[in-house]
């Protein structure tokens, strides 16, 4: 099943291009991993994804609806959109504002206007899943790189998304907590997630996503490939090793 549709994608910051003519389908269920060097558009591809960018030129749509000025216009289309849709951020600080982690956890939940019984279920659920039990009356703020990672990604999960778009999530990490975010976000595409993630380490991420969008400098899209494709081809292993 087709989630994502881009036909034609554009958008320009005001002295750069951030992508240009991006025309892909994402599917229910993968795992995506949006690869190149940095400024080349995997940033941007997110926003707009998650509805903070609309497009110059082109179409988005979701789930057979487009993603344009107006629709996000409307507060309940925007909401149903960042429930479906959840991002977590590259640098984390901007989406933590709550003085406690649980406060953090239960905000998205008490903006659905759920029951306290469910709030307090799914903020529970949420720290348990992420392993940010020990954090729950902690202030964000003055946790560690890695641990607001995990906060930020429990904040996200307290909504149910279908998809979670996650933005460079290992950087920063010690080698233990990156295979301990990758081993979650697999254990998450297991539980029909989908997954799309940016990242410019292809070694950290090689055997974990199934499939890879690589953009050029230029902010076009180089190409669209398979793990498979690219364990068969050392050329591009050689190339995105090299990122």
């Amino acid at each position: 099943m087709t989630l994502i549709k881009l036909k034609d994608v554009c958008y320009s910051y005001p002295n750069t291009c951030g992508i240009k003519n991006l025309s892909i389908n994402i599917n229910k269920g993968e795992f995506l991993c949006l690869m190149g060097a940095n400024g080349s558009g995997k940033s941007t591809l997110l926003q707009i994804l998650s509805g903070l960018k609309t497009t110059d030129n082109g179409q988005y749509f979701f789930k057979n609806s487009e993603i344009t000025e107006k629709y996000l216009s409307n507060n309940k289309q925007r909401q149903k959109l960042h429930q479906q849709i959840g991002m977590v951020f590259q640098n984390t600080d901007v989406q933590l504002f709550n003085p406690s982690v649980y406060e953090e956890i239960a905000f998205g939940p008490k903006q659905l206007g759920l029951s306290q019984n469910k709030i307090i279920k799914r903020v529970n659920d949420c720290l348990k899943l992420t392993n940010c039990e020990k954090f729950r009356d902690r202030i964000p703020y003055q946790l560690s790189g890695g641990e607001k990672k995990r906060v930020a990604l429990a904040s996200v999960l307290a909504l149910n998304p279908e998809i979670l778009l996650l933005d460079e999530p290992l950087n920063g990490l010690t080698i233990s907590a990156q295979r301990e975010m990758l081993n979650l976000i697999r254990e998450l595409q297991e539980a029909g997630k989908t997954i799309i993630m940016a990242s410019h380490n292809y070694q950290q991420i090689k055997d974990f996503a199934q499939r890879f969008i690589i953009f050029k400098e230029n902010h076009t899209v180089d190409a669209d490939l398979t793990q498979i494709d690219i364990k068969n081809s050392p050329d591009r292993q050689k190339q995105l090793m090299n990122l």
